[in-house]
């Protein structure tokens, strides 16, 4: 009973995130006349939150009140903040909201974590059953929206249909908001960490995990993993968009193929770090995002649909090969005292300061390719992020030195 509650908490957390985040670009493209720089703007409240989370989570929640509380708390704030979004009628109105939203989102992917876990005998094998409901949830967020209610077809878009993405997901937080409180208890962890020091701000941070950048395989895997995010906040940005100015049908639902493939190679994830090492999975990992690009480059809704099928198909490489056995590599580099400062402090450089230097990028390079028409040259686009990324992994490859790691430590 406390698996399938659990589960449907996973399940309602991520459907709420997909339903609205993976149209957001063509949203405000089309129906609020957006462009490239501001969709940026939007997307890099995504990095605002991440930055201001461990806030929230490591200076209160962790310390004075119970997860399951201010989830459901930060979950009834956002559907009153998804309900303004749905009503907003320019970016001038939209864009204070959105940046409210994710501010309030981005602590509930760690609370969301913090209530399963404090129900759990051993995580290590209990979490995953649980998790997967998250990327299910997601998934059928987008199915959702392409094939029952058919919000992202041509017509749709043209008729401002999209904005009831926002209602959806709006009613979707109210519920997950209202439904946290029944949760199982989880109170607050202790002030203290295991040493007996009293945990601060440096503590939370993860300042003390700097010390890792003096090894210098890992600086370089530090330093890719923030540049990475350059390209990866191109996909977030202009996957959508991308597909539905193309004419491809039902492009949210296709794009659920890439969770499909997230969760199929988290399973062979264990087996190329044991068989090749995290080099060559690393390697693997950003190669996949340079073939990823090129075919959206060249590919198109016709006879070259098969080639942005397998680009968004490339998702699981993407991700978990590159982010998932950076996390495991960072864990065994980091060592029992430390781990959880490094991941905080990885996580904090990617998807705070990367995806917000990400976005901004992506903002400008669509926007110096933006017609006059108000169409764009696409692969020009993509091109850019594809070369970005091939000069990462040369990097990486020339000055990563090959080292074992042991992906259960």
């Amino acid at each position: 009973m406390i698996t399938l509650r659990l589960s449907l908490m996973m399940f309602l957390q991520f459907f709420i995130w997909g339903g609205w985040f993976v149209t957001l670009g063509t949203y405000l493209s089309n129906t609020l006349s957006a462009n490239g720089g501001q969709i940026g703007m939007a997307f890099s409240t995504q990095s605002w939150g991440a930055i201001v989370a461990p806030f929230i989570v490591g200076l209160i929640a962790d310390r004075f009140f119970n997860a399951e509380k201010i989830l459901g708390l930060l979950h009834i704030v956002g559907a009153v903040l998804m309900y303004y979004l749905y009503q907003a009628n320019d970016f001038a109105s939209f864009y204070p909201y959105v940046l409210a939203y994710m501010i309030a989102y981005m602590p509930t992917l760690a609370l969301v974590n913090s209530v399963a876990f404090g129900q759990m005998e051993d995580p290590s094998k209990e979490f995953g059953k649980v998790r997967v409901w998250g990327t299910i949830g997601w998934i059928v967020a987008g199915l959702m929206i392409s094939y029952v209610f058919s919000w992202d077809s041509a017509q749709s878009i043209a008729d401002g249909m999209l904005k009831n993405t926002f209602l959806l997901c709006s009613i979707a937080s109210l519920a997950l908001g209202v439904f946290s409180f029944t949760l199982p208890n989880t109170p607050p962890q202790t002030k203290t960490q295991p040493n007996g020091q009293a945990v601060t701000l440096r503590d939370i941070l993860g300042l003390d995990a700097l010390a890792l950048l003096r090894d210098k395989n890992f600086f370089v895997f530090f330093l890719s993993s923030v540049l990475i995010c350059i390209p990866l906040a191109f996909y977030y940005q202009n996957a959508n968009p991308f597909l539905t100015e193309i004419g491809v049908e039902n492009a949210t639902g296709k794009m659920t193929l890439g969770q499909v493939s997230e969760v199929l190679f988290m399973l062979a994830l264990p087996i190329f770090l044991n068989r090749f090492g995290i080099k060559a999975t690393l390697v693997i990992g950003m190669a996949a995002w340079v073939i990823r690009y090129t075919l959206f480059a060249y590919g198109n809704a016709d006879e070259g649909l098969f080639m942005l099928i397998v680009g968004i198909a490339l998702h699981g490489i993407c991700y978990d090969f590159f982010f998932v056995s950076g996390q495991i590599y960072t864990n065994a580099k980091a060592g029992s005292t430390i781990k959880s400062a490094a991941q905080g402090l990885i996580t904090l450089a990617t998807y705070g300061v990367g995806m917000l230097v990400g976005f901004a990028v992506a903002g400008a390079i669509t926007d110096s390719y933006t017609l006059d028409s108000g169409a764009h040259g696409w692969q020009q686009i993509w091109l850019f992020p594809a070369a970005f990324a091939a000069v990462v992994l040369v990097l990486f490859t020339a000055l990563f030195k090959k080292e074992k790691v042991d992906a259960n430590a």
